[in-house]
């Protein structure tokens, strides 16, 4: 798999769904991959990245901003509240809002540095212990809260149960975001990407499918 045959495959899905193309965003989630595979995938002309740690990012994307124009670079793992103040140093976007204290923190930041970065809150739609998000009773209110904080809301994000059928999980999402006034959905990854646009993701986020299998050796 490649960046072409990935592109090839939004834009049927699109086209499937009845969508524009560029209403879906391809977010290259780079973790954990080489160097040289990021520099490939930025050779071909693409510039929307995806980390999940902030230590990472902070080691490997200034150097590549310094080369490349235009990269935007988006934050999708978790977010500790100690590293919120270099996060939004670093990112365009943090899809992994998922607690109130922080809320509070970027809150306190954006403050302080009279700019934001676009965030997506977490909805754990699958109610995992394990998972990080808000459970789905609880968004409205959280939705709530962040506004209430005079933070930029760009969309919702899901991660759904690896052994469920993604497509509730999508819809959902979608659900709760139409009855909240919110346009961005960040859901689909490699091997179901096809049905978030169905279900009207903004922001797909596609690792493997792209940059090859991740060695976490």
């Amino acid at each position: 798999m490649s960046l072409s045959d990935i592109e090839h495959r939004i834009k049927a899905a699109c086209d499937a769904a009845g969508r524009a193309r560029s209403d879906v965003k391809l977010i290259a989630v780079s973790k954990v991959q080489p160097n040289e595979r990021v520099e490939a995938v930025l050779e071909a002309g693409h510039r929307l990245f995806g980390e999940n740690k902030v230590q990472e990012a902070a080691g490997k994307w200034p150097a590549f901003r310094d080369t490349y124009d235009g990269v935007s670079v988006h934050l999708l793992g978790p977010l500790q509240t100690n590293k919120v103040k270099q996060a939004m140093e670093l990112f365009e976007a943090i899809h992994s809002v998922d607690r109130e204290k922080l809320a509070r923190k970027i809150a306190d930041q954006a403050q302080e540095r009279g700019t934001c970065p676009d965030l997506f809150l977490q909805i754990n739609t699958g109610e995992e212990p394990q998972k990080a998000g808000v459970i789905p009773s609880d968004a409205d209110a959280f939705i709530a809260t962040v506004r209430a904080l005079d933070l930029p809301i760009a969309g919702l994000m899901c991660i759904p149960p690896a052994d469920e059928e993604p497509s509730l999980h999508f819809a959902l999402l979608g659900k709760i975001a139409a009855r909240n006034g919110i346009t961005g959905l960040s859901m689909g990854m490699s091997g179901d990407f096809e049905r978030a646009i169905a279900l009207g993701a903004t922001h797909i986020r596609v690792g493997s499918a792209i940059f090859g299998a991740r060695d976490y050796g």
